[in-house]
């Protein structure tokens, strides 16, 4: 049977259940144990999928295809868990089955309440990961702070866990925070305490206290924190700023996190093996032999989680590469009003992310032309390889009006068009092409070096494609359509014949890449930038 390990937040938002939850599948995963990891998202939004990035950051694509919240991101990096859309519960989806039983008359003509019928929904949610992935632990990360009206009976369903499992089959971990307060130079508990004080009026005595700290915790502070929250002391995790998330799993580690957690479930497993993670992981980000610079050119570079893993998958490739990968983010929208040359010197790398609507789009296709003219490794993700299209069609192939139909429905040359079975789409939610598809990559291309195999899987979310109309026309001039849907004959990666790299795709492959597995797009990108900026000859 399954052992559960539920995770919750206090004080205050943004303390990182995502990064502890993840790092809890980290540490399991290195004693031989199979883990699930799920988040409760307390917010009444079926999924995240038609959130703006600015409010929520970005939407998380699992393999079969569901929009979730960017944590899942966090679980897949850390572990080898294969999520799914079962993976991300929210109270919209909670609310929604229940209420559609209703309707049918499922519930015959019972008095529907939170409690039990709410909270027996999301407990059903949990028992359902532990089924299909088979889990030996399932970690549940509970979204938003103890205490936030729309979490209670996601808190309430935490609580019944327990006595529906047992107390040795379920464990509770409360991540809190020690702040520092520097006018007194003193760590202070108080904060912590009322945390775990309203988790108890909830019901919930946590087993394992994560504290946030900038300072290290002494064993005084210790000692207070045990005895006022009813802790072992041996269980109050001291988890300070580090200098890579990465870390975090070894830092668990040393404070036996992982034996307490063992000693909670009586399992008995193999000895930590965190090696190859410490040495190919940790020891490559903390101790980079080169430097080298990335333009990100988005339009929500504002929110640091709108292109969460994009920047990850940057710094996984820099791992590989040895190499300290220095993003400079750069808004879209400015690189239209400005000289792109100033804004995108000395960059030995181009990026152009993902995106929807038509503000930015010019400028985007800006800083493709720079990377085109300038011989600068290019690589287009999404509406980055869309972009990189009509750039081409306008500047080389004299297609002036060239556009995409999302942006200008009524121009002459749609080389980006809205897909045929989108068309009769009228509700946005979930409805766009998502999940993994199959892709063919054609021989003595740079996308078929890169990835190594004939066929690849990659995720994607999007609405509108490349017009094969035009597709002749291109390749006159130079394009390479080096990777085709082989059931709808869509065009998913592009290349150009004569440039040191330059490679766009359809997709999301920053969805697939691990620190420990970079994704070889991002792999080959950083290696290439590398090159660059050994080479000191500007191309004009």
């Amino acid at each position: 049977m399954a052992k559960f390990i539920l995770v919750t937040g206090g004080v205050n938002s943004s303390l990182g259940q995502d990064i502890a939850s993840a790092s809890i599948g980290r540490i399991r995963e290195a004693r031989g144990l199979k883990v699930s990891i799920m988040k409760f998202d307390p917010y009444i939004n079926v999924d995240p999928g038609t959130m703006n990035p600015f409010q929520h950051g970005e939407v998380y694509v699992t393999e079969d295809g569901a929009e979730t919240d960017l944590d899942l991101g966090h679980y897949e990096r850390f572990t080898n868990a294969r999520l799914t859309k079962y993976n991300n519960v929210t109270t919209g989806q909670v609310y929604n089955t229940v209420i559609s039983r209703e309707r049918r008359g499922d519930y015959l003509g019972k008095t529907i309440q939170v409690i039990p019928h709410i909270t027996d929904e999301i407990k059903s949610r949990v028992h359902k990961v532990a089924e299909v992935s088979a889990a030996d632990i399932v970690i549940v990360e509970i979204g938003g702070t103890v205490g936030d009206i729309e979490g209670l009976p996601f808190l309430e369903a935490a609580r019944q866990f327990r006595l529906d499992k047992g107390y040795e089959n379920v464990l509770y971990i409360h991540l809190t925070l020690v702040p520092y307060v520097r006018a007194a130079d003193e760590l202070k508990t108080k904060p912590s305490q009322h945390s775990v004080g309203t988790l108890r009026e909830i019901g919930i005595q946590p087993d394992v206290l994560i504290c946030r700290t900038e300072k290290p915790l002494s064993d005084e502070i210790k000692d207070k924190i045990s005895l006022f929250c009813s802790i072992k002391k041996e269980a109050v995790i001291e988890a300070k700023d580090a200098q890579t998330i990465y870390a975090i799993p070894l830092e668990f580690k040393k404070q036996i996190l992982d034996e307490i957690i063992l000693s909670h479930f009586h399992l008995i497993s193999k000895c930590s093996q965190l090696a190859d993670w410490e040495i190919n992981v940790v020891d490559k980000a903390l101790n980079p032999k080169e430097r080298v610079s990335i333009a990100v050119v988005g339009k929500y570079i504002a929110l640091q989680d709108a292109y969460k893993s994009i920047y990850e998958a940057l710094v996984h490739a820099g791992f590989a590469n040895d190499t300290k990968v220095e993003i400079r983010k750069i808004d879209s929208e400015e690189l239209q009003k400005h000289d792109a040359g100033k804004l995108l010197a000395g960059v030995s790398g181009i990026l152009v992310p993902g995106g929807f609507g038509s503000r930015g789009i010019e400028g985007k296709m800006k800083a493709i032309e720079y990377a085109r003219e300038r011989q600068i490794p290019f690589l287009g993700l999404c509406l980055g390889m869309q972009c990189a299209v009509i750039e081409f069609c306008r500047h080389v192939c004299g297609l002036k009006d060239a556009h995409s139909t999302e942006f200008k429905p009524a121009t002459k040359n749609p080389v980006i068009s809205l897909l045929a079975e989108q068309k009769k789409v009228t509700q946005l939610g979930g409805t766009m092409r998502l999940g993994a598809y199959p892709c063919r990559l054609k021989k003595h291309t740079l996308a078929r070096r890169l990835y190594g195999k004939v066929l690849i899987h990659e995720r994607h979310r999007h609405r509108y494609e490349f017009n094969n109309s035009y597709k002749k026309r291109l390749e006159k001039k130079g394009m390479v359509f080096s990777g085709i849907y082989p059931t709808g004959n869509l065009a998913e990666i592009i290349e150009l014949k004569k440039h040191p790299f330059f490679i766009a795709v359809q997709f999301h492959p920053e969805f697939k890449s691990k620190p420990d597995r970079p994704h070889p797009l991002f792999h080959g990108f950083i290696k290439a930038a590398l090159e660059k900026s050994k080479c000191k000859v500007e191309y004009k």
